[in-house]
């Protein structure tokens, strides 16, 4: 007991040692708002009076001056994590302690809440000194925080092989003029710079010294919102992202994990009403940077979003704005769009600053890259030249660049209204801007028109999506059943649904939700693209350049209109092995729809079409064009968009159609889609219709080698075809009896090598695949030129 009170008399008396934050501060510069701030000019150090009995305060770190590369993905105005966070006095500190709000008992007692806290583990992000004291208010110097890496960089460069970086304190301080206090937030900022050791090559591309990288740093402290906003329960159909966290408080019969949708708060000023304004509509503001017309094209993009919450009975409750003179875009209290310039061409996203308790949206934040206009320019000036003379009118490619523009501010704010990627669009008639558009492209009167490359407004699924997560209701009990009737609504018009998990990669099993592709038969347009392909190659010539280009400078635009077939190679590809299902829930259907495959037909023409794509007809560069092009000219730079050459600086059609080539044939042969591709075959009462591996390997043998052509190309595509099918079966991903199929086809290949004598080359070949029957090694396996990037148009 009487070292207890010694230790009280100990507190008390050091507490009473500390000086008032009146005193400690004077001549400081202060700063009011959530929580106040003082800078102290003359060491350059920011101090915070935190008040120690206030609870929780929502915490986000960011970005504001980036990096500018896209391969390392340090962007300008990046968001990083949004934390729920505490501070707690333990003496003479104060602890900055994230909260863990992904386990929960939200309806227990207070002491089943405390056994859950006790049972998963908080992250305490910074521990302080306190400085001064006054009340509840403690000064803590936040300065060496602000001034750390809380945004990951050094990781993020170590781990892109960029090199080992760390902060220099010395070459860092607080950045004033964006550090502000507000009633319901604090801003803080910093100039940070790292210093760094064996820099990689994209931070040598876009540093003017790579040992020393300077970036800003941004801290929000924000007041927690108030408990107005009633979160919405996730539904698969719904088209939004799932929030969740696990509830161990809930009944034993229910589960724990507890799913809701991420969204802004939106409340009707008359839920009764048929139409009615909002009580705060949603606004978002642009960035005042962006160029004409640019600008306008964004801004007439993202507003198409008011469409759809008018169609939800709202009235003007989706604004677009500009960012006013003096706002700071990174002042939580603005939804943004920024213009975000790379040295590259790169993605464009939509994330948010989310409340971790609930799901609610707080902020809005889009970063669009400002080059993808510019790839959208020149595949259209691919596909539309020649041009008469040296007075090219480019005014159909502007239009289609600028249209395309317009779709992508309004899909990454469809993200930033928590509404995921719907890759299925294209199928229902480009019913969302949430897909990836590629341009529909028409031949009238022989040549390609660029009239409705790209829709233009919002989409039916758009409107389905907004009305089950923005839609007021009157009660509870209404809003459960409004939105099952939604749903219900979305399915009979139709309208399909895909997200990532099932398309991105296009070795999985979704026959439908297609990345960068059009119409509702992959296969038709297929045959539709490749026309418009040949066409356009066909055209391209002298007067596809401007006046005064390099000659050289033709290879930028042969490459994305060679190339133009690709993604849609992706679609056709998923039929292949492909189902067809969707998400449902138990009860959606009287008759569960389930799964079933693609029908067998629509399979081996898929298979014809990916083989097709790898042959030395599909694959050729017309010679005109070939001549035309010189090495890259004195002064111009070769670049990540051109082939790859195996011939020096000579433009190398032999490894341009290799690259492609080899992409084609690995989609077809990805080991899971010869596994599912087996199975359908082998666990069908019926085969006559169907083609199984051994099949598809003696058809891919077939047109390359047994009824080849014999051209320069087509001997180097031929070792392409036969090198993917090897790397295919001895790759461990390929189930052994799908492998076993696969060899019963390179086995009577085998013997046909034997047989051509006559043949020196076949009978090195013949020696490999000895080596390969006794080893399962390979000798001959060589690597393909990788494709110039693709991905984002």
């Amino acid at each position: 007991m009487a070292l207890f009170l010694l230790l009280i008399v100990f507190t008390c008396s050091a507490s009473a040692a500390l000086p008032s934050i009146e005193e400690f501060t004077d001549g400081m510069v202060k700063k009011e708002g959530l929580i106040p701030l003082y800078y102290d000019q003359n060491n350059d150090n920011v101090y915070l009076a935190v008040d120690v009995s206030a609870s929780e305060y929502l915490f986000q770190s960011s970005l504001p001056q980036g990096v500018g590369s896209n391969d390392i993905g340090l962007d300008r105005g990046q968001l990083g994590k949004t934390r729920l966070i505490r501070f707690e006095r333990f003496g003479n500190k104060l602890l900055l302690k994230q909260l863990n709000t992904q386990y929960r008992a939200e309806h227990g007692s207070v002491a089943e809440k405390q056994s859950i806290d006790e049972a998963f583990a908080d992250s305490v992000l910074a521990g302080f000194v306190i400085k001064a004291k006054s009340g509840q208010a403690n000064l803590i110097d936040y300065t060496p925080f602000l001034l750390s890496d809380i945004h990951g960089i050094g990781n993020r460069l170590s781990g892109r092989k960029q090199g080992t970086y760390s902060v220099d304190g010395n070459r860092s301080g607080v950045y004033m003029a964006r550090t502000k206090g507000f009633a319901l937030n604090t801003e803080l900022e910093a100039l940070v710079t790292f210093k760094g050791k064996k820099p990689g090559e994209y931070v040598r591309q876009v540093t003017p010294d790579a040992e020393s990288m300077t970036v800003h740093l941004h801290h929000s402290f924000i007041a927690l919102p108030d408990e107005g906003y009633q979160p919405r329960d996730y539904h698969p159909y719904s088209g939004y992202w799932k929030f969740r966290f696990f509830d161990y408080s809930t009944p034993i019969n229910e589960p724990t994990e507890q799913r809701f949708i991420t969204r802004h708060r939106l409340h009707k000023k008359d839920p009764h009403a048929g139409v009615s304004e909002a009580v705060e509509p949603i606004v978002y503001y642009l960035d005042p940077g962006i160029p004409e017309p640019v600008m306008s094209a964004l801004k007439e993009g993202a507003s198409w979003w008011n469409q759809a919450f008018e169609a939800a009975g709202y009235k003007d409750a989706f604004q677009v704005k500009v960012l006013p003179d003096g706002a700071d875009p990174m002042d939580v209290r603005y939804n943004v769009i920024n213009w975000v310039h790379r040295a590259t061409r790169g993605w464009s996203y939509g994330s948010s600053v989310v409340d971790p308790r609930t799901g609610e949206i707080v902020k809005g934040h889009v970063t669009l890259g400002s080059l993808r206009v510019r790839q959208d320019y020149l595949i259209a000036l691919g596909l539309t030249s020649p041009f008469e003379g040296n007075g090219n009118d480019t005014q159909a490619a502007q239009e289609m660049a600028l249209d395309r523009i317009k779709q992508l501010s309004a899909h990454e704010v469809g993200h930033t209204l928590g509404i995921a990627h719907n890759f299925a669009a294209s199928e229902n008639e480009r019913a969302s801007v949430m897909d990836y558009p590629h341009p529909k492209l028409t031949i009238v009167n022989g040549e390609i028109s660029l009239e409705g490359a790209y829709d233009k407004g919002i989409g039916s699924w758009d409107k389905h999506a907004v009305a089950y997560g923005y839609q007021d209701f009157a009660s509870i009990s209404d809003e459960q059943e409004g939105l099952a009737k939604i749903v219900v609504k979305g399915r009979n018009a139709g309208l399909a649904f895909k997200s990532d998990t099932d398309t991105r990669s296009s070795r999985h099993g979704s026959s439908n939700g297609h990345m960068w592709e059009n119409g509702d038969d992959p296969l038709d347009a297929f045959d539709h693209i490749s026309e418009v392909r040949r066409l356009a190659l066909d055209n391209l010539g002298l007067n596809t350049l401007p006046a005064n280009a390099p000659l050289s400078s033709l290879e930028n635009a042969l490459v994305p209109i060679y190339l133009l077939h690709r993604y849609q190679l992706e679609a056709v590809a998923k039929q292949v092995g492909g189902l067809v299902y969707e998400y449902e829930r138990k009860g959606d259907y009287t008759t569960p729809q389930g799964q079933t495959f693609v029908a067998p037909q629509v399979q081996q023409r898929a298979m014809q079409q990916l083989i097709k794509a790898s042959t030395p007809e599909y694959l050729t560069i017309p010679e005109s064009v070939l001549a035309l092009i010189p090495p890259t000219a004195y002064g111009s730079d070769i670049t990540r968009e051109h082939f790859k050459s195996k011939m020096g600086l000579m433009l190398d059609p032999v490894s341009a159609a290799a690259s492609a080539s080899d992409f084609s044939l690995r989609l077809l042969l990805h080991p899971e889609r010869l596994n599912r591709l087996e199975w359908q075959v082998s666990s069908s009462n019926d085969r006559r219709k169907k083609v199984g591996v051994e099949l598809l390997v003696k058809q891919i043998l077939t047109v390359h080698w047994y009824k080849g052509e014999q051209s320069p190309l087509a001997k180097r595509l031929r070792l392409v075809a036969l090198n993917a099918i090897m790397d295919t079966v001895t790759s461990d991903a390929l189930a052994p009896e799908v492998k076993l199929a696969a060899e019963t086809a390179l086995l009577e290949f085998d013997e046909w090598l034997d047989d051509e004598a006559d043949n020196d080359e076949y009978d090195i070949l013949h020696t490999y695949f000895e080596t390969y029957w006794k080893t399962k090694q390979w000798p001959g396996s060589f690597n393909v030129k990788p494709l110039p990037p693709g991905s984002p148009i």
